[in-house]
């Protein structure tokens, strides 16, 4: 059984001369430099006075240095703590004063001085599937941070799910275009590709001319929303390009349907969309043959169990989750294992769905994003999907204000597509022609653009407080 991550990439372990790393500019690394690299690390920390179940903060930008680090402290036994480098010193602050790691990593000068004149093997810590080997913070931008820990089990679990569910083969290469401190690019994107055994092109960040120019010797593309809707606003982008192209998989934040469309009418692919999360990874996937359904986040992976509670006379509920992949608890909050996790088990995702007759998810939105206008329940990603569908509307957010009368009062913010113009009431007056009268917004703001964060999701808490 492969239920640590050494014990799943070892079963496909290739050659030393194999590229892993390609980086634009023609520089590689090999899985033996790989393996040369992680192993001067690890002996690094172990000299930094590192242990097992130790934890290695990072807060670096993204580099091969990093997926090197990553690499020794697995094979340290320590927990990696991967970081936004674009938190703040007092984010920063919070994270290590709670996590209290053994060393942090600010840089990757850091990272080559752990390495320094270390030995270039070293005798891995032999890893059981309940060690945890990573925390991530989660919902610090509203509230205390918490640390997710994940396993060894809940990871290689999770890997190896989708190293089948998406059919990796020995040819394949993947463009990583991902920050690599999230769950989306360092285990979805990083994993699967250790677990095959095979390279990536790696690029620093996501950059439309960079992906364009790499697409075509790539075979795998994992991105989020606002990655395919600049590749879809850039003409070069053609069914050319992506002739090598087997797999676009979209995730971390929702898929307009349109966006779907436009891209298969455009590439001839139809985007697989998943769903995930920090705390257990990867829950859903739409299938590699099969329909891909857009709008939905597609079936349960092989072992995971979701269900939905409280469910209303619509059939949308709470989505609850139970499986090998769901991580045991927050570092060092044991008060949570009560509020956040049911007495049989399931993880309390906060994220609202339905399922279709054909088991496929749709996800609704979030519990905390739920309002309640008049004591009736208005679920936004049905108001937006109304909005979005208005001529000469690019996308929407909905949301909840404070109303003296309604309690809470139905918000929409909406971009317009390029060179519209939007007219607030007459988007209400269509509104109402899709929507019943108290799920109508009572208030249309336009503007430019909508806040989101590094992972592209739409910044909701912060439009609530901003209209208020």
């Amino acid at each position: 059984m492969n239920r640590t991550l050494p014990t799943l990439f070892a079963r496909r372990r290739p050659a030393p001369e194999t590229v892993l790393l390609d980086l634009p500019g023609g520089q590689t690394f090999t899985y033996g430099d790989a393996d040369a690299a992680s192993a001067a690390i690890a002996n690094g920390l172990r000299a930094a006075g590192v242990g097992p179940g130790d934890r290695v903060a990072a807060h670096v930008e993204k580099a091969p240095e990093v997926v090197f680090l990553y690499l020794a402290c697995l094979r340290a036994g320590a927990v990696f703590l991967p970081m936004n480098p674009g938190y703040t010193g007092g984010e920063v602050e919070a994270i290590v004063g709670d996590a209290e790691p053994t060393v942090v990593v600010r840089s990757i000068a850091d990272i080559d001085w752990l390495a320094a004149a270390q030995p270039t093997t070293f005798d891995s810590v032999v890893a059981e599937p309940d060690d945890v080997a990573v925390m991530l913070y989660t919902s610090g931008t509203t509230g205390r941070p918490k640390g997710a820990m994940l396993t060894q089990a809940n990871l290689a679990s999770n890997a190896a799910a989708l190293h089948e569910a998406w059919g990796f083969v020995p040819d394949d290469v993947l463009l990583h275009a991902l920050p690599i401190f999230h769950a989306h690019g360092l285990f979805v994107a990083l994993n699967c590709v250790l677990a095959n055994g095979t390279g990536m092109v790696f690029l620093p960040r996501f950059d439309v001319d960079a992906v364009i120019e790499e697409l075509p010797r790539c075979t795998v593309f994992m991105g989020v929303p606002t990655h395919y809707t600049r590749l879809l606003g850039d003409e070069r982008f053609t069914a050319d390009v992506c002739r090598n192209m087997r797999l676009f998989v979209s995730g971390s934040a929702p898929l307009l349907a349109s966006t779907h469309e436009a891209f298969e009418a455009r590439t001839g692919h139809a985007i697989l969309e998943r769903y995930g999360m920090t705390e257990t990874v990867m829950n859903t996937s739409n299938p590699l043959h099969g329909a891909r359904k857009p709008g939905t986040v597609g079936l349960p992976l092989p072992g995971v169990e979701i269900r939905l509670a409280d469910q209303d006379d619509g059939g949308v509920g709470g989505i609850e989750l139970r499986g090998p992949n769901v991580f045991p608890g927050y570092w060092r909050r044991p008060e949570l294992n009560d509020t956040e996790f049911t007495t049989d088990g399931f993880f309390k995702t906060g994220d609202l769905g339905t399922f279709d007759d054909e088991g496929y998810l749709t996800i609704v939105g979030r519990s905390k994003d739920l309002i309640i206008s008049g004591g009736l329940n208005v679920y936004p990603k049905e108001v937006e999907d109304a909005l979005d569908a208005i001529d000469g509307v690019l996308e929407s957010a909905v949301i909840g204000v404070p109303d003296a009368d309604f309690g809470e009062a139905v918000v929409a913010v909406i971009v317009p597509e390029a060179n519209a113009a939007l007219d607030p009431e007459a988007i209400r007056t269509s509104a109402r022609a899709r929507l019943a009268a108290f799920k109508v917004p009572k208030r249309v703001v336009v503007v430019d653009e909508l806040p989101r964060n590094a992972m592209g999701k739409v910044q909701k808490a912060a439009l609530r407080s901003e209209l208020a």
